[in-house]
């Protein structure tokens, strides 16, 4: 008994220690931070892809157009007769690009641009703009779905590349675009030299991002899907710029007045309808239409619909080699 007592005591000695300081403290308050969930399909980007206007190839060279069928009388055997046969027009598109092509959230309706300028190549194969199906497909699925004949055509923001060029064939440029930089209005980042340590957006499957490896200091680039993913990414803290061309960040500009763009041009884009590698006929067929709207003021028109605020309207001239 002698040999348990004194931890008996000691127990005891415990007990009432505890009990004396009435109840038990609340463990300390953990701080909570809010976590940005992570943006479906978001990857750093750690090798510049091709530049545009790189390459040893003309980049904007692109075939004549011949005397333009009628509209539903497509001569027999041309890639036009078997998408007239076809009953509409397939042409991928975007549905998150402001201005060029997005989904409009009172109409549910795809509009914009592109989508405009895709109507007209549909009305001059049948003869109305409405035959036509839009399908949207992401900028790195552009390619891929024209290889698989999946859609007839590629209207939306593509420019010809050399790269590019080997995979598919392009009609003639039918718009230029200076490629930006936006960032938060009072972040500090004034041009192109601010990105240095910074991580910026752009999205995968474009040719955005080959300028930001030209820099001195290369910053962190981080590639989405869309475009819209890197405005939430920069609304969400995750980036602290984007990089793209001057319409596409005007168009995020606009759902966000907290952004502005900022610095001059770091590269340029020239946008081209991509059909089927091979689809000469196609490529003349709608340089054709190309031809047909800077004649009747179409072009003129639709961009003064969607693009009047990126200033006054100047259709570029066709590189015709053939």
């Amino acid at each position: 008994m002698r040999t348990r007592r004194p931890l008996l005591v000691a127990v005891a000695a415990a007990l009432v220690l505890v009990a004396g300081c009435g109840d038990a403290p609340e463990p300390s308050a953990i701080a909570a931070t809010a976590v940005a969930p992570p943006l479906p399909g978001a990857e750093a980007i750690t090798t510049a892809p091709t530049a545009e206007g790189t390459g040893t190839c003309d980049t904007e060279a692109t075939l004549a157009p011949t005397a333009q069928p009628r509209p539903g009388a497509m001569p027999a055997g041309s890639s036009m007769a078997a998408i007239v046969a076809n009953g509409r027009l397939r042409v991928g598109v975007d549905q998150n690009t402001y201005m060029f092509g997005f989904r409009n959230p009172s109409t549910g309706r795809l509009e914009g641009f592109d989508i405009d300028l895709a109507r007209e190549i549909a009305r001059d194969l049948f003869g109305d703009p409405n035959k036509i199906e839009l399908r949207s497909v992401s900028a790195a699925d552009r390619i891929p779905l024209l290889q698989e004949k999946k859609v007839d055509m590629i209207v939306r923001t593509f420019s010809a590349t050399c790269e590019r060029r080997r995979d598919v064939d392009f009609s003639g440029v039918y718009y230029r675009a200076a490629q930006r930089i936006a960032a938060p209005k009072g972040s500090g980042i004034t041009g192109a030299a601010g990105l240095a340590g910074k991580r910026v957006c752009v999205t995968k499957g474009t040719t955005a991002a080959a300028p930001l490896f030209e820099l001195p200091t290369v910053p962190t680039v981080f590639g989405v899907t869309n475009w819209t993913d890197c405005l939430v990414a920069l609304q969400q803290g995750t980036v602290d710029a984007i990089s793209g061309d001057e319409p596409i960040l005007a168009g995020l500009v606009a759902q966000d007045r907290n952004l502005e763009l900022v610095g001059e041009s770091i590269g340029a884009g020239a946008y081209a309808v991509g059909v089927p590698k091979g689809s000469d006929d196609l490529v003349r067929f709608v340089n054709g239409v190309l031809d047909r709207m800077r004649a009747d003021g179409s072009w003129q028109r639709i961009y003064e619909q969607h693009l009047s605020t990126l200033g006054p309207p100047v259709m570029p001239v066709p590189r015709y080699v053939g």
